[in-house]
């Protein structure tokens, strides 16, 4: 759900989540200003890590020093996977294409994950089902798609219990992975999501294609795929757009013609 796209307002959710006291949670409070300030932010295009030096298995120098300095706090930017690939697919609202993806992927014989918004778990149940049945994992991508290092800790930990509760409500699903909304992360946030028992989810990859009126680039869109790929790649797609959803067949044939396997998320972040 991307408020912005409805015009709607959104009023943040302040509520205490859960009765347990940890020692994060006591550390938040005694240094909300380290905490809370920004250490990296990858911007939602993921544009922050196109055109960055690569290193000799063409992986993002920038992913590389992310997963380094953040593992050790469940932030993941790359996999442990050699020649494998892991495919997400960021679902703020239904746009269409979804169906075909699975389609495709189903074909394929490719399990990917899908990072989905609240209003997205509530409102297509059909697709979200689909996609548990089918073998693929249904990550958090948080309530209203806030920016999380801006809000206070009540509201980051109300924005991903929220989500976990609603989806196992529905599906008896329980969540284990989280996107943070525009691709923006702190320390912060890096450890109340993993004092979540989850873990955020980055990626190495990711190009423009989320926005709807920049359509109709196929042959773009084909080629800033297959030219980044690299061991342990993160790719971040998302599903509303028409573009993906034409490309991915072509995109995951050609990979696997390159020498990759495409692996579950569960099986290459160990």
């Amino acid at each position: 759900w991307y408020p912005w796209k409805r015009g709607i307002k959104i009023r943040t959710p302040v509520s205490r989540v859960g009765n347990k006291t940890s020692i994060l949670h006591i550390i938040y409070n005694l240094f909300p200003l380290h905490y809370g300030r920004f250490i990296d932010v990858f911007g939602g295009s993921g544009s922050v890590l196109l055109g960055k030096p690569k290193d000799e298995l063409n992986r993002p120098v920038d992913a590389v020093k992310a997963e380094e300095k953040y593992a050790s706090l469940g932030g993941r930017f790359l996999t442990s996977g050699e020649k494998q690939i892991c495919l997400t697919f960021d679902e703020g609202y239904e746009n269409g294409y979804t169906a075909q993806i699975l389609d495709t992927l189903k074909e394929k014989g490719v399990r990917a994950i899908f990072f989905v918004t609240y209003d997205y778990c509530r409102t297509a149940p059909e697709l979200v089902r689909r996609m548990i049945d089918e073998g693929h994992i249904v990550g958090n991508h948080t309530v209203h798609h806030l920016n999380l290092p801006k809000q206070p800790i009540e509201t980051v930990q109300t924005e991903i219990t929220s989500l976990n509760e609603k989806c196992e409500e529905l599906y008896g699903y329980k969540m284990t992975y989280m996107r943070p909304p525009e691709g923006e992360f702190s320390e912060r946030t890096l450890a109340i999501t993993n004092d979540l028992g989850m873990r955020t989810v980055m990626w190495s990859f990711a190009y423009a294609d989320w926005d709807e009126n920049k359509q109709g680039r196929e042959d773009y869109g084909k080629s800033k795929i297959i030219t980044n790929i690299h061991n342990g790649a993160i790719l971040l797609l998302h599903g509303t757009s028409k573009d993906n959803s034409n490309i991915l067949d072509y995109c995951i044939k050609e990979i696997k013609n390159m020498g990759y396997d495409f692996a579950s998320l569960d099986e290459l972040l160990i």
